[in-house]
């Protein structure tokens, strides 16, 4: 008896296992499906959208940012549903990306609005010249074509990201995180309303209706439907892509972000910017994640900091903690971590070259600052530091598209190819060669 329950026991195992198996690749040869049925059509509305006017385009983001302010109350409920949903253990942080208020949406439609009044991207003459022969050669921004945004949390995101794609002549494909899913929805349907209102094929923004996780390593091999994939999230969503996609991707790594309070600063300056990159919105990628502070000045700073920050936790190296016990000591890993939240790492330098070795080994290579009087130093840290965006007295939450005068951003750009630092409307084009001649052939 022992005998034949253990050959059915193995008989059970091997047809769950296989069930198992045949239900894992039915789940991602699904996923596959939908995201090149997806695909397709974006790819037949984009070459739409890339003759599209001017005007029609304008037309359809004003129409969309008009839709956003109409469904403001049903868009409020389905966010309620999203943060209804989200785990009690997340960080306030968490919680605050992924609301929305009135004030949101209406920055939401603001900001298409102000997308409609920026200079079309498209169409634009880079350089012309002339070769011996006669030919005449033009170099013309165009659109890449389709755009796969992979991002999390902020489901403004999907808004500004859908809003740039439509300026710039791209079709898009949005696969936000499975804890906005009710929000976006709501915010592709305004969008395809401003498309559908001015003629456009609603294709041109889609989004993902699967929270599968397959899909994501779908669009990731998407090769010859979708030409560009943005991811914008934490670290482990960006090494993802990073290391799984095949098609190009232009990826906005974590925002481990420095303040450097060099030895001629203005203290009372310092503090308030550092504040206001630390504390304004902890949970958004331009927050000031670590202070490096001067040693000369260390001992006016650091108290100064702990005053002016009391809802903030402060973690210092051991020198820092000297100079106030308010401080918790810091460990070698607080100097890598982007915290999104009300926690910031204190380091104490011995003048400009330390603190430039410093940030330069610690930073993601998003925003750094320093603060200071002296101009000439200010120079040197702004050269040395190889990050997308270097700031002289201003605040690291100043790191964003609205605020460069972009409208809005689809994400920073970290990496060093084709863009770099806020993604608008500009880095959403490229180029291509148009050749005039009057009948010249190749000897």
């Amino acid at each position: 008896m022992r005998a034949r329950s253990n050959c059915a026991d193995v008989s059970n195992h091997l047809f769950i296992d296989r069930y198992r198996s045949f239900v894992l690749t039915d789940l991602q040869d699904q996923a596959t499906t939908h995201i090149h049925e997806l695909g397709a059509r974006a790819r037949r509305a984009a070459s739409v959208l890339a003759a599209a006017s001017t005007d029609v385009k304008n037309n359809a983001l004003r129409e969309a940012a008009n839709a956003l302010r109409k469904a403001t109350p049903e868009l409020l409920a389905a966010n309620d549903q999203d943060v209804a949903g989200v785990a009690d253990d997340k960080p306030d942080s968490y919680i605050d990306r992924l609301r929305l208020t009135e004030d949101r949406v209406a920055a939401m439609a603001d900001a298409l609005d102000q997308i409609a009044a920026l200079p079309d991207p498209v169409g634009r003459v880079l350089a012309t010249f002339d070769r011996p022969n006669g030919l005449r050669i033009e170099r013309v921004t165009v659109p890449i074509g389709v755009i796969g945004m992979i991002y999390e949390s902020r489901p403004n995101v999907g808004a500004d990201a859908s809003a740039l794609c439509l300026k710039s002549g791209n079709a898009i494909i949005l696969r936000g995180g499975s804890e906005s899913r009710h929000s976006t929805r709501r915010i592709v349907e305004c969008m395809q309303a401003g498309l559908t209102a001015a003629g456009l094929p609603a294709d041109a923004i889609q989004a993902v209706q699967t929270t599968n996780r397959d899909a994501v390593a779908a669009m990731l091999r998407a090769t010859g439907l979708i030409d560009l994939v943005i991811p914008r999230g934490g670290r482990g969503l960006v090494e993802l892509v990073r290391d799984q996609a095949k098609v190009p991707t232009l990826l906005h790594l974590d925002g481990n972000n420095h303040c450097y309070v060099h030895e001629a600063a203005d203290i009372d300056k310092a503090i308030a910017v550092i504040r206001n990159g630390k504390l304004r919105r902890t949970g958004v990628c331009g927050a000031t994640e670590t202070i490096v502070i001067d040693r000369t000045v260390a001992d006016r700073v650091v108290p100064k900091l702990a005053d002016a920050m009391p809802d903030c936790e402060l973690r210092g190296d051991a020198e820092a903690v000297k100079l106030d016990s308010r401080l918790k000591p810091a460990t070698e890993a607080d100097w890598d971590t982007e915290y999104l939240d009300a926690i910031a790492a204190v380091k104490i330098v011995d003048g400009l070259d330390e603190g430039i070795e410093f940030v330069d080994a610690h930073s993601s290579g998003h925003t750094d600052a320093i603060l200071t009087e002296d101009a000439a130093a200010a120079r040197r840290f702004m050269l040395a530091i190889d990050s997308a965006i270097v700031m002289h007295n201003a605040s690291t939450q100043f790191a964003d598209g609205g605020e460069f005068g972009m409208g809005a951003e689809i994400g920073i750009a970290t990496g060093k190819m084709h863009a770099r630092g806020p993604v608008g409307l500009e880095q959403l084009t490229s180029f291509k060669y148009l050749v005039h001649g009057e009948g010249q052939i190749r000897p």
